[in-house]
């Protein structure tokens, strides 16, 4: 009787011992929300424990610990999210907000829980398996996160969905989005409880996913201020992203593909990007580069109607450089997006660098200074700039707005276009494929272009000159579409069939015009 009594009272002692040292364990995760007592009000949040049950646990312990007691929501962006879990934010300088964090992480666990309002994320930097306390709130649906960050919980009260509106509205400071008055966004105090014990829960059913299975891309950052330059000892650069901004390697498809993406938060009607995309060009020279450039531009003309502003040529960190700026309306479906663009190639004789950056017309200025860091941080690794000699010219300096191609421009919409688009493949494949053919492209387009954009603008403006600029270029294509027929296999024939095709617009714009002038003044 008295073992009996003795194993009952040290099972009794074990129990107790276990419960005060692990009390979440109690009961079930399912079954525990956190509190976050808040200057603007209580946020109240579940967790996803079948989702990622170590990053559930990792945020109950730091709980527990009273690691979260007195840390600011330290960045705040109105329409994406907000952010805490930095111990430099209760008395650490400012510049060091969101750099902080406990001595261990946690594994990445992504899952198909989708980034809507109200969802639970966590932050980390650019190795996926480097998440420490920083979480972050969804304010407004994100989806361009789904799968690269781990979502272990929401929002569970219509209360905590108001303090999270409160937090977010509150002024803030750039350029790293923190509260002009800290104050107003402390967490007091952080605290778990069991969900019987909280009134006014939400009656929320499963969250929304996405579907397949999580998809894995490379090298993404935080959401947060920290490891946001990326280098990359494979394409030998060293390029920033915007804090907070999805950073991802695309499966690279071809020459065009880019090879860095960062993909910020949607303002309006799209997400803003920046791009980084590095070509093989084999020798090519500066200007038979920016050739194929405007080239491009041409054909992308005569599917999507837009103008390029402006086009210039410069020199940067000793880099021959082209700086290009264009805006157009594109249509998906259902409605029209203004979008503008502003793209900076890196000329290197065997390789080149493009840095893009697209948003929305009315959103484009004010991320355009992102843009301007990320171009202030880019490098290229172990190379030297080939001369600093290249003059800052502007190849169209009369152009302000509109211009292009005038072919192009006139083709758009209408029968002619594919006979246009046949044309560029003649170019591409066959012109382009000679020396001599490639040096007269070059020629030409610099006279071509001294008065092409003008006359691209007045067709947009006037409908009938539109139409009679068609009409005067259908011989010319005409003429140049005879190069299909015939086979180029060396720079004689190339010579020989250009000259042909030469002489024959000459006879039909100088010629037959003179002849029949001449004929109607006798």
């Amino acid at each position: 009787m008295v073992e009996f009594l003795l194993n009952t009272i040290l099972a009794v002692l074990v129990m107790s011992f276990f419960v005060a040292s692990a009390g979440h364990l109690a009961f079930g995760y399912d079954d525990q929300l956190v509190i976050l007592e808040t200057n603007q009000g209580e946020i109240v949040l579940e967790f996803f424990p079948d989702d990622a049950p170590n990053h559930v646990a990792n945020l109950v312990d730091l709980v527990e610990s009273g690691f979260y007691d007195g840390i600011l929501f330290h960045r705040i962006i109105p329409g994406f999210m907000i952010q805490a879990g930095d111990p430099n934010t209760i008395d650490g300088d400012p510049a060091t907000w969101g750099q902080g964090g406990p001595d261990t992480t946690v594994d990445a666990e992504f899952n198909t829980i989708k980034h809507n309002r109200g969802i639970l994320s966590m932050a980390r930097t650019t190795d996926p398996n480097s998440a420490g306390s920083q979480f972050f709130i969804v304010h407004q649906d994100s989806n361009f996160l789904d799968q690269q960050y781990t979502v272990f919980g929401r929002v569970i009260t219509e209360q905590s969905l108001e303090t999270l509106d409160k937090i977010a509205s509150v002024e803030t400071l750039p350029p790293r989005d923190a509260p002009a008055d800290p104050e107003q966004v402390r967490i007091i105090k952080a605290s778990i409880v069991a969900r019987s014990g909280v009134s006014g829960l939400l009656e929320l059913g499963p969250p929304e996913r996405v579907s397949g299975p999580p998809t894995e891309l490379t090298q993404i950052p935080p959401i947060s201020d920290q490891n946001q330059l990326y280098e990359d000892p494979e394409l030998n650069v060293i390029f920033s992203a915007p804090p907070g901004w999805l950073l991802q390697r695309p499966e690279k498809i071809d020459q065009d593909t880019p090879d860095i993406i960062a993909i910020g938060p949607a303002t309006n009607m799209m997400n803003p990007v920046i791009s980084l995309t590095v070509s093989d060009i084999d020798g090519k020279s500066f200007d038979q580069v920016i050739l194929e450039k405007n080239q491009a531009l041409e054909e992308a003309q005569s599917i999507v109607e837009f103008a390029i502003d402006s086009q210039e040529k410069s020199t940067i960190y000793g880099y021959p450089a082209l700086i290009t700026i264009a805006a157009g309306t594109f249509d998906t479906g259902s409605e029209s997006i203004g979008v503008k663009f502003k793209e900076i190639m890196f000329y290197t004789p065997e390789t080149l660098y493009a840095i893009y950056y697209s948003n929305g017309v009315d959103d484009f200025d004010a991320k355009l200074p992102l843009f301007e860091e990320s171009i202030e941080s880019f490098e290229i690794l172990g190379a030297e700039p080939p001369s600093d000699e290249t003059p800052d010219i502007v190849l169209d300096p009369d152009k302000t707005e509109g211009g292009g191609c005038l072919i192009a421009t006139a083709a758009f919409g209408s029968e002619l276009a594919p006979q246009v688009q046949l044309l560029r493949e003649i170019r591409d494949n066959k012109v382009m494929s000679t020396t001599s053919g490639a040096a007269f492209m070059t020629g030409f387009n610099q006279i071509y272009y001294s008065f092409s954009p003008g006359i691209a603008d007045l067709q947009r403006e006037s409908p009938i000159f539109k139409e009679a600029v068609k009409l005067a270029i259908m011989p010319m294509l005409f003429s140049l579409s005879l190069l299909e027929h015939v086979e180029i296999n060396s720079e004689y024939d190339m010579l020989g069939y250009g000259l042909v095709v030469m002489a024959l617009n000459a006879g039909m714009y100088i010629v037959a015009p003179a002849v029949i002038i001449g004929r109607i003044l006798r």
